[in-house]
């Protein structure tokens, strides 16, 4: 039997276990488009061509690795659902970020370490970046509350005056509890508050309260978050999506990024089959310096899944945001 017969008569999953992804590059990219998150079934049974695939013009075509394949499956590779249930909507970005749009460092194939070359000092990095961080955050405060000190006085105070002869520990104590979020993962966060439920109606929590920093200016800003998932037979316990907006507002953040990141947590959650999330903020780098508009406001959203792709449920849950 040749080989391509052999990948023909693979189910999708089987495929994916053998087809090396270093051949597919672009699959490491999730575009804005319509297709940066796949719809795929909880069915295996079904099979896929191997002419419905890309093929890549290297020598390594047809060597089998033990590596998944990261790009889109092909049609043909899904499977419907029998019954009414909905297709789950599940991300595949094997190993680097799943927001990640190239302004976001990726996480390396091999996590680099303090034994790395080049990174022996490092005590803190962005957590995408690397897998070290410093034993305690605390441990940063002595260092962070001189470089307050050092502030106070390149602004031309007396650190040593008396009201300000705790700032630099307060101000450090303060800017770690400001970015705690990087202390916090979304497996910690859930602490298995997943729960099986016979239920695949919108669901929808609003108006969550939100506080972040700018990294641009490292001033503040906060807002509102409304969020609704459409469930596949599994539901989140609703104090969850408000703690999944802490662990990524509690960072140097823009409006932009922190929406398309708790979208993508609540997909990888749940899997449902369409996640919509809606941030209206205020930033004070807008309101107490530059332009200086006190009264603006900047709104972004995020739609994955069925918000996307269907405008009447994309319109419904709009209505249930905007509603007072």
């Amino acid at each position: 039997m040749s080989f391509t017969r052999q990948l023909s008569e693979m189910s999708a999953s089987e495929l994916n276990d053998a087809i090396d992804d270093t051949n597919f590059p672009q699959a490491h990219i999730l575009s804005r488009g319509r297709n940066n998150s796949v719809c795929s079934t909880s069915s295996t049974s079904g099979t896929s061509s191997l002419a419905d695939r890309p093929q890549p013009q290297t020598e390594q075509s047809t060597a089998i690795a033990g590596t998944p394949v990261e790009e889109e499956a092909p049609a043909s590779a899904l499977v419907p659902v029998a019954g009414n249930q909905r297709p789950r909507l599940i991300l595949k970005t094997n190993g680097s970020s799943p927001d990640s749009d190239g302004t976001q460092p990726k996480t390396p194939m091999t996590p680099r370490t303090s034994t790395t070359p080049g990174h022996e000092k490092c005590t803190f990095h962005h957590d995408l970046e690397l897998d070290h961080k410093p034993p305690t955050r605390e441990a940063l405060l002595p260092d962070m509350a001189r470089s307050y000190r050092l502030l106070l006085g390149g602004l031309g105070e007396n650190p040593d005056r008396q009201g300000l002869i705790k700032t630099p520990e307060r101000a450090a104590k303060a800017m770690l509890y400001f970015t705690k979020g990087y202390d916090q993962s979304l497996e910690d966060v859930l602490n298995g508050a997943v729960f099986d439920e016979d239920h695949d109606e919108m669901v929808v929590v609003k108006d969550i309260e939100m506080f972040s920093m700018c990294e641009h200016h490292l001033v503040p800003f906060y807002g509102k978050v409304s969020i609704g998932y459409l469930p596949c037979n599994k539901i989140l316990g609703l104090s969850k999506l408000a703690r999944i907006v802490e662990i990524f507002a509690r960072r140097l953040q823009v409006q932009e990024r922190l929406t398309k990141q708790i979208a993508v947590a609540v997909t990888q959650a749940v899997q449902p089959a369409g996640v919509a999330v809606v941030v209206e903020g205020v930033h004070m780098c807008m309101v107490m310096r530059g332009v200086q508009k006190i009264n603006s406001k900047t709104v972004t959203s995020t739609m994955l899944g069925v918000f996307r792709d269907d405008p009447k449920t994309r319109e419904e849950f709009l209505n249930l945001v905007n509603s007072k």
